[in-house]
Formats: C-alpha cells, sequence, structure tokens
C-alpha cells in the first residue's frame, strides 16, 4: 500500500507543468514566463514530492501504530521501551540526507539560473532606492545609442519594457538599503545591495504585462515598491525607447531623487 500511495503521489505531480493553465498543476506558481524558469520549477516539483513521500511515510507509520497496538479486550498493556535504536537512528539520519539532497539540487538550479549569456542584445541598469524604481536602457539602436532611461515614485510606478524571446542582461545597484529585484512570472529574484554591483541575464518567453515587486524589507514604504513590466514584440520595444528619447528620457537617471517623493506625506519628507 505504501508503495503505491508513492507511486501515486510521484505520478501524479509528474503530470504538471509551470505553463499549464491550471493553478493547481503549476503549484500554485504563474504561468513561467523566461528562459531560466525550468531549474526553479524542477526545485519546486521535487519540494512537493518530497514532501508528500515524508507526508505518506510518516501517515503510515501513525496508522500502523494506531491499530497495531491499540487497547485489547484483555487491557493488556503493550510492551514498554525506553528507545528504539533503529528508529531513532532513521529519525537523524533520514533529516539529513533530505537535507543534503535538497541543498544539491537547489546549489545546481542556482548555478543554471545564474549563467550569463555570452553577448546579451540588450543590457539596461536597475536602480533600486528607497522607494521606487528607475530603469536605464543602455546603447539601444532605436535610440542611436544614446540611452534612455525611465523611473517612478510609490503612487505612480515605473514600467519596464521588455522585448520577447531576446536576452537581457540586468545591472542591479542602489544608493541607499538592500532592495530584491523579483518578477514573480521569471521565477527569479536578486539582492539590490549598495556598493554592490549584481547582475543576471535572462531571456523573455511569453508577450504580457506583470508586476514586479521589492523581495526585500526595505523600509516604511517597501509594500509599495512595485513596477509594472511589460514584455513585448521588437517592434513596440523600439517604439516605447524612442519615446522616452523624446520626452527628453535621455542619461542615466539619478534614482533616488524622484523615489524619494512618497505619496500621502504632506512635504514628502523621507522617513
Amino acid at each position: 500500500m505504501k508503495l503505491a500511495g508513492l507511486t501515486a503521489a510521484v505520478l501524479v505531480l509528474s503530470g504538471c507543468s509551470p505553463v499549464d493553465n491550471s493553478e493547481l498543476k503549476r503549484l500554485a506558481l504563474p504561468v513561467a514566463g523566461s528562459d531560466r524558469t525550468d531549474p526553479m520549477w524542477e526545485v519546486w516539483l521535487g519540494a512537493w514530492i518530497a514532501v508528500l513521500v515524508v507526508f505518506l511515510l510518516v501517515f503510515a507509520g501513525m496508522l500502523y501504530a494506531m491499530i497495531r497496538y491499540r487497547r485489547r479486550s484483555d487491557d493488556q498493556v503493550p510492551a514498554q521501551v525506553r528507545y528504539n535504536l533503529p528508529i531513532e537512528a532513521l529519525y537523524t539520519i533520514a533529516p539529513i540526507i533530505v537535507v543534503a539532497v535538497f541543498f544539491f539540487h537547489t546549489v545546481s538550479s542556482q548555478n543554471e539560473m545564474l549563467e550569463k549569456v555570452e553577448n546579451p542584445d540588450h543590457t539596461l541598469t536597475v536602480v533600486g532606492s528607497k522607494w521606487q524604481w528607475a530603469f536605464n536602457y543602455l546603447d539601444e539602436n532605436a535610440t542611436q545609442g544614446d540611452d534612455v532611461f525611465e523611473t517612478g515614485t510609490p503612487a505612480d510606478p515605473a514600467e519596464l519594457w521588455l522585448p520577447v524571446d531576446e536576452s537581457v542582461r540586468f545591472d542591479l545597484k542602489s544608493p541607499d538599503v538592500i532592495h530584491s529585484f523579483w518578477i514573480p512570472e521569471f521565477y527569479f529574484k536578486l539582492d539590490v545591495i549598495p556598493g554592490r554591483a549584481n547582475s543576471f541575464d535572462l531571456t523573455p518567453t511569453r508577450e504580457g504585462t506583470f508586476t514586479g515587486r521589492c523581495a526585500e524589507l526595505c523600509g516604511l514604504y517597501h509594500s509599495r515598491m512595485l513596477f509594472e513590466v511589460h514584455v513585448v514584440s521588437r517592434d513596440e520595444y523600439d517604439r516605447h525607447l524612442s519615446e522616452l528619447k523624446a520626452a527628453g528620457n535621455v542619461g542615466e537617471p539619478e534614482g533616488a531623487s524622484e523615489a524619494d517623493t512618497i505619496s500621502g506625506l504632506e512635504n514628502g519628507e523621507e522617513n
């Protein structure tokens, strides 16, 4: 029975997919939207399989103990023991094995997700500051090599535009505190640390509008550090960058000046 239950659990979960329309079959994850989602999906799926296996084993052991050592009609008490060496060894060794396996697959997946593209199609700088984002598009053909940018405020979040099926390098910077750049559909986030340049590469694989967030508790208005992500065709992407240039958003944004204006404060002072 145990083996049949374990086999059934593995078979059910093996039919799940990160691009399935059913949220249940995606195991509560968003629909995958980049080329770096597979390694994270494999870790997530493996975690669910491990949880189900452990649950079935423990629950089966509980049922066995309740039935095997239930109270008898003759009121005979089961033999009492101080310890059970095999069981105690199992409870010690099994968690170590589980943690070691998870650690191995986590590191392997992390290395895959952080693998750099030799010559990315696009490069942009992401500036996270209290409490909003700024995006600087570098050396684009649509702007004849001029760098263009867009910024936002907590009241009017910034927009990030990306071309579908083209690789992008994200260089992350912060002038103040630690933030974390996170787009849930990409199954990826990375800390934005003052004085340290973090970067990663990925390719968006489906068009759509998503919501990006700061995943690091960075201060009073952390919950309002949102940004809107538009994954569009190359033509739409080029057109948007041309509009930024026409609007005068040329050069590199300071990043913090716009973000210090907090909606809801009378004088816009920083807390």
